[in-house]
């Protein structure tokens, strides 16, 4: 399973506010009354001292449409867990994006996406849903998430898909229609993480050769801005899983 497909597209940076002035940024309207963020789980989320625009990237082979408007999106995957904390802001003004739909999709510990089970050399079951969902953002523009550390599949390093769309309409079967999708990227883990993480089963169970952060043709270093992680322990142990934090400085017009 490699994404043959995925290739980086353009980037710009911009850098809008430092210090008091990201302390200042403006809260959007209320969310619609809808699934959307847990606000009693609530994770930690790093301040944006800089609104920087997050690189853009091919959503790769394995999209689905009609993605479950959902926190948890676990559907009893084994593996270590993952607390998301996406923060939605506007790249130009800093303002949090509420209300917008962020969706995640990944593999599983073995490398298998849902939908496309056995393209990594495992058979089970497969119904098309795991790993896949999305939540709409609360009035601070945080999107949280519930799902696992995901696994690896040839040619790609560890890594989450994102989509950021807005002016969604919620459906009555879960999912959502319409809007206009405003961001497409990955996100990234630290290797040294997933060294650890990939000692432990059922991680450790996954024999395809694992590409590193370094070596992986998407991923070009460029650290947040490229969709890379900062990850804080959930215990004392790696089993214990992590919270993943992230502001995506998307572009709105």
């Amino acid at each position: 399973m490699t994404d043959t497909s995925e290739t980086p597209l353009g980037r710009r940076t911009v850098l809008i506010a430092t210090g008091a002035t990201a302390a200042a940024l403006v809260v959007g309207a209320a969310a619609p009354e809808a699934p959307t963020t847990d606000t009693a789980d609530a994770t930690p989320v790093a301040a944006a001292a800089v609104c920087t625009l997050t690189k853009k990237l091919t959503e790769g082979p394995y999209y689905l449409d009609g993605a479950l408007v959902r926190a948890d999106v676990t559907e009893g995957k084994a593996g270590i867990p993952l607390k998301l904390a996406l923060t939605v802001v506007d790249d130009d003004t800093c303002a949090p994006l509420s209300g917008a739909l962020v969706e995640i999709w990944h593999s599983d510990a073995l490398g298998e996406y849902s939908g496309f089970v056995g393209n990594n050399g495992h058979s089970e079951p497969d119904d098309g849903t795991f790993l896949r969902g999305g939540v709409l953002s609360g009035t601070d523009g945080v999107a949280h998430l519930t799902t696992i550390y995901p696994g690896w599949y040839r040619g790609r390093c560890v890594h989450i898909h994102v989509k950021v769309h807005t002016g969604v309409t919620l459906t009555s079967d879960g999912s959502f229609t319409g809007g206009r999708e405003i961001h497409t990227g990955q996100l990234f883990i630290n290797e040294t993480i997933t060294v650890a993480v990939a000692k432990l089963s059922p991680y450790s169970t996954n024999t395809v050769t694992r590409t590193t952060l370094a070596q992986d043709s998407i991923y070009d270093d460029g650290g947040a801005a490229s969709g890379l992680l900062t990850l804080t322990p959930l215990g004392s142990t790696t089993a214990s899983g992590y919270t993943g934090t992230l502001t995506l400085g998307v572009e709105t017009s």
